[in-house]
């Protein structure tokens, strides 16, 4: 299966962005199969219909894209820090769906990815940016400070902001949790361009990460009860 995304990815020229992320998806099924991962989503009648539009989640670990991805039907990109993007099938994923590594300790480099995802979701496509930048092991379903920074995109392409909720996620791989277990996508309602095009990025940042933190809290009430 690495070598079949492997050569997807490097011959775009033959398969589509759907039958890459088709590709994308079994692979994710293949790897939920075996770690006997259930994940569920929720609030998928919330995302935009027509139009590129950028997911906000909070960050818990290695199995966030791949939750994410499973309870999206539409084709997803995904932006990743590029220390972490070369390992053997991490790589091969993030080509496949034509990823975007991001060296956050180089500005310049930064803008110009910034720029050019900017350009592809203005254009239609959507895509996975995580506002606490890398995830914190032992966090479990805490949420850090969001970036402002990571919200430039957004205003950049013009485009609806989709809070995300990742709950239990770091379960999958970031945990010494065994047997089966159960982790939640939940899709809030999007924010439009119009809404927030005109607040500065640390608001739009405390926004996104209340409308988290209140959705959380819900899910926790709900498994107390």
């Amino acid at each position: 299966m690495i070598r079949k995304m492997r050569y997807y990815a490097d011959h775009p020229e033959k398969y589509s962005e759907e039958e890459r992320y088709a590709l994308a998806k079994r692979v994710v099924k293949m790897i939920k199969f075996t770690g006997c991962i259930l994940t569920v989503g929720e609030g998928t009648e919330n995302l935009p219909k027509t139009g590129g539009y950028i997911l906000y989640p909070n960050h818990q670990g290695k199995y966030d894209v791949l939750g994410i991805m499973h309870t999206h039907e539409a084709p997803l990109s995904f932006i990743i820090d590029d220390t972490k993007s070369h390992g053997i099938l991490i790589s091969e994923f993030t080509d496949l769906v034509q990823g975007g590594r991001i060296k956050l300790k180089d500005l310049q480099q930064t803008l110009a990815l910034f720029k050019e995802r900017a350009a592809r979701v203005a254009a239609g496509q959507r895509l996975i940016i995580f506002p606490e930048g890398v995830y914190r092991i032992g966090k479990r379903n805490e949420v850090d400070e969001f970036k402002p920074g990571s919200f430039k995109l957004a205003r950049m392409a013009k485009a609806p902001i989709v809070p995300v909720v990742l709950y239990d996620s770091y379960k999958a791989f970031n945990s010494l949790y065994f047997g089966p277990l159960k982790t939640r996508v939940r899709y809030l309602k999007p924010i439009p361009y119009e809404e927030y095009e005109h607040m500065r990025t640390a608001e739009i940042a405390d926004i996104v990460r209340g409308r988290i933190l209140e959705a959380m809290a819900e899910i926790e009430s709900s498994k107390r009860h």
